[in-house]
């Protein structure tokens, strides 16, 4: 948490579509949540500030599990900055309910701001600039990747699926929306149970956009500490993700 300055700060109700079978908060129900308080932050900026932003990176470290039905506080503040882009922290937390501890969930994403008209990296506005400027001291943030290792060769070890895109998955920038990725992670974790069950941390990132009709397929294998998946289209990797366990 930062040590001074305002944060966005938001609530929200945890409803069916979010959920998994046993009533926990999925993964892409987090991301969506993280979209939305995104916008909402934006839009309750006075003056021109930055509409478009795209996600580079997303880091969601489940420390304990947020139920169905649960009441959502999510606090946003950055963590670090550039001209460009900036580092976004939501802390994602209910209350204990039925005798259960209430949930906790930290995540941050690498958000870049983009031009709407050239898709190109847009410098963020003297206001938005001003608002982030208010929780962080950090203001030279580079992007540096966190997972390096390429997909590994289709063999024995790992394990390839087709991953189907819906027109549902499609989001307004006409690629496959940031959130469907973690739908994957999910049906991994499925079959993890070990894993999932315990404080987790997922680390996903974005190399290149997935785009309509495209044929996805996502490779797994084991790796130190966790699984690792990367989305491939044609071979050529669109997105790299990690589950390793916490602590």
């Amino acid at each position: 948490m930062p040590e001074s300055g305002p944060m966005f700060e938001d609530r929200r109700r945890v409803r069916t579509g979010d959920v998994d079978r046993d009533e926990r908060l999925r993964l892409d129900g987090v991301a969506r949540f993280l979209q939305d308080i995104a916008f909402d932050h934006i839009a309750q900026m006075p003056g021109d500030v930055n509409p478009v932003w795209v996600v580079r990176r997303s880091v969601i470290d489940v420390l304990r599990p947020i139920r169905w039905h649960s009441e959502l506080h999510l606090q946003r503040w950055c963590s670090a900055m550039s001209t460009r882009w900036a580092t976004m922290r939501v802390r994602l937390t209910s209350e204990e309910t039925a005798g259960a501890p209430g949930g906790l969930i930290e995540t941050e994403a690498f958000w870049i701001s983009i031009n709407p008209e050239t898709g190109a990296p847009m410098r963020i506005s003297d206001e938005l600039e001003a608002d982030l400027l208010a929780r962080t001291t950090e203001h030279r943030l580079r992007w540096r990747p966190m997972l390096t290792a390429a997909a590994p060769a289709f063999t024995d070890g790992t394990d390839e699926q087709d991953f189907a895109l819906r027109s549902a998955d499609i989001d307004p920038m006409r690629h496959l929306n940031n959130a469907v990725y973690l739908q994957a992670v999910e049906d991994l974790l499925a079959e993890e149970p070990a894993l999932r069950s315990a404080p987790h941390r997922v680390i996903i990132e974005y190399l290149r956009p997935v785009e309509p009709g495209a044929r996805l397929r996502v490779r797994s294998a084991a790796t130190d500490g966790g699984v690792g998946l990367w989305f491939l289209v044609d071979g050529v990797e669109h997105a790299r993700a990690r589950v390793q366990r916490l602590g």
